[in-house]
């Protein structure tokens, strides 16, 4: 999995992580901390209750946002779409700073006085969500208990929730709220989308610092070594379409023996293999070859094509001609590689 087409969760994540090591390298973690008293009730600190979203507290907090952020927050993005993720995202801080507030409001005489740092009340209403959504790839039991492979990603949140008892509780049940009234048709808040300029900002100044959302690609062409002497370079057009006719290829061997073969004939005409190019085989599962439709072609037929294509190794004739069910198919492959 990758950040394609989820440029919102890659920039929560690369925000998440630089706040939290900023406020622990410059030792300001007391100003992202969210209490009731005395920050709100005796010094009227309300923009604790912004500010206390801004980064997590510990490492181990940081961690487990960022593992349900990558294996949440991307499904939910390409589902929404980016724009309408974004404008989740700010409706849920929102509703869950309103409820926040509320709760230590009614609660703070009962040991609920502060919350704990960081947006978990979003990564919470993220994972609402993920769970009405996104359905299970597979699932398993254990000891007679049915779990999918969202199951992980809960036990996650789990840990999340019970590590600072019981604040850490309260804001999951918060984000779980958000989520919900968000899901439902209660004011609208699913309808609201940031404004245009701020899309547009988003897009000019804030994308290029997240950088690439593409996917790393693997190559499906099985390049050629590259040549060990000068002499060969006249023939790389011919090296850069090997790949037709083959997928792998032993190192070139220099000197008189480049053209020599692998196979030694004997008397009798047939090709007789080396021991250890047996045991190899045998090793490797490559000993019936007959079984997969390879043929053994005769010497007159490799000597034939070689005379054809002298440009062509050997060891890709005798390749052309063992995929190859006679000497024409052979032909029309070779030639096929040199256009």
């Amino acid at each position: 999995m990758s950040f394609e087409n989820a440029s919102v969760t890659k920039g929560l994540i690369i925000y998440s992580a630089i706040s939290s090591i900023f406020v622990g390298i410059f030792d300001v973690k007391h100003y992202v901390h969210l209490q009731f008293v005395p920050h709100i009730s005796k010094y009227h600190q309300y923009w604790r209750l912004i500010s206390h979203h801004l980064a997590f507290s510990n490492s181990s907090d940081l961690f487990l946002a960022v593992l349900l952020l990558y294996n949440v927050g991307v499904h939910i993005e390409r589902q929404f779409g980016s724009i309408k993720y974004a404008s989740f995202a700010f409706i849920s801080l929102l509703l869950a700073t309103l409820f926040e507030f509320v709760t230590l409001i009614l609660f703070h005489r009962v040991g609920i006085n502060q919350f704990t740092m960081g947006s978990s009340a979003l990564i919470f209403s993220i994972i609402y969500q993920y769970s009405r959504i996104v359905p299970p790839s597979y699932t398993f039991k254990i000891f007679g208990m049915s779990l999918s492979n969202k199951s992980f990603n809960y036990l996650l949140a789990l840990q999340i929730a019970i590590s600072r008892l019981p604040s850490s509780a309260v804001v999951a049940i918060i984000g779980i709220m958000t989520g919900q009234i968000y899901r439902s048709d209660l004011a609208s808040f699913n309808t609201y989308r940031l404004p245009p300029s701020v899309v547009q900002f988003s897009r000019r100044f804030l994308s290029p610092l997240i950088g690439t959302l593409r996917p790393p690609r693997r190559s499906n062409r099985a390049l050629p070594d590259e040549p060990r002497n000068a002499g060969t370079r006249n023939n790389e057009g011919v090296r850069l379409n090997e790949e037709v006719i083959t997928t792998a290829r032993n190192p070139r061997p220099t000197g008189a023996t480049s053209r020599a073969p692998r196979d030694i004939p004997n008397p009798g005409g047939t090709i007789a293999p080396s021991v250890m190019r047996e045991w190899v085989d045998g090793l490797t599962g490559q000993a019936d070859t007959a079984s997969v439709g390879l043929r053994v072609p005769s010497e007159s037929e490799i000597s034939t094509l070689t005379g054809m294509f002298p440009t062509i190794e050997r060891e890709l004739v005798v390749g052309a001609l063992q995929r190859s069910p006679n000497i024409e198919a052979a032909v029309e492959t070779l030639l096929a590689s040199q256009n």
